[in-house]
């Protein structure tokens, strides 16, 4: 085989190798979140991650014995948010320490988190992400 045609070859298949990455890296949201149960969640923004193809809102819910836990959310990318009205240059009017409530999918695994549908902020705001829970652009 000559190192042309060997070359081909190797390219061609770290090519399709590549290719099968990327399409195994991304989810469904039937396969991570129960689209039959959602939640309402209120606390305070921790952090907001603006990162495509997901970014995400990590806040700090004060549980039934007063501690504070981590809960995390997965929203779309920076342009989907964008159409809602959240905007990245003022980090959606979304800031660290804000009060919110959060409607969202749960997460199958039973964790701290789940998949942002609505985010209504302490001045009445509301965002919807997500209506129905499984739109994905």
């Amino acid at each position: 085989m000559s190192r042309f045609t060997t070359a081909v070859f190797a390219t061609m298949c770290l090519s399709t190798l590549a290719g099968a990455a990327r399409v195994a890296g991304h989810h469904s949201i039937q396969a991570q979140f129960d689209i039959n149960k959602s939640f309402t969640i209120a606390g305070n923004v921790a952090k907001v991650e603006w990162i495509n193809p997901h970014s995400y809102l990590t806040l700090n819910v004060k549980a039934a014995d007063g501690k504070v836990e981590k809960w995390a959310f997965e929203m779309g990318a920076a342009g989907q948010l964008r159409r809602t009205g959240l905007s990245r240059a003022d980090r959606g009017g979304l800031k660290a320490g804000d009060a919110v409530t959060i409607k969202a999918l749960a997460a199958r695994d039973g964790s701290n988190s789940g998949l942002l549908q609505e985010i209504t902020t302490a001045d009445g705001r509301v965002f919807k992400l997500r209506p129905d829970g499984t739109e994905e652009k």
